[in-house]
């Protein structure tokens, strides 16, 4: 329990966030789908590791590690630039590329978004079923 909120709660809200973020992304991936040149976008996955070691699992031996690319002045000036949070990646799963250069498929990025919803849809159940179990044990009904 860290500041107070129980981790299944920290790691619901982590996730919700994470899966508004990943929707902007597709948002504006279906925004630019006709932008020539315009490569799809995609929300890196949440980092097991850090949640690993937030929870203080694996008694501190945790060594899930995720490659770091630091943009050094010799990269930036070949043009290199790096990722806004660097969460933001460019997405390599993409079915096809048009002529344009654009690789933006509309029927991607709505399944994309079915998986979003269906995501959110489970950790809206995930943190209803948690504020139910906590109001019962606290003795304030809620069981359901």
């Amino acid at each position: 329990m860290a500041d107070g909120v129980p981790s299944i709660l920290a790691g619901i809200t982590r996730e919700m966030k994470h899966l508004a973020e990943r929707q902007r992304v597709i948002a504006q991936n279906i925004a630019q789908s006709e932008t020539p040149g315009y490569k799809a976008r995609e929300v890196e996955a949440l980092d097991f590791a850090q949640l690993l070691a937030q929870q203080g699992a694996g008694g501190g031996t945790t060594r899930i590690a995720r490659p770091q690319v630091q943009i050094t002045g010799a990269m930036a000036a070949l043009g290199a630039r790096p990722t806004s949070g660097g969460s933001i990646v460019l997405d390599h799963d993409v079915a096809e590329t048009k002529p344009d250069g654009n690789n933006v498929t509309l029927e991607d990025q709505l399944l994309k978004m079915g998986q979003v919803q269906a995501d959110f849809t489970a950790m809206t159940n995930l943190y209803r079923k948690q504020q139910s179990l906590l109001k019962t044990a606290l003795g304030r009904g809620g069981g359901g």
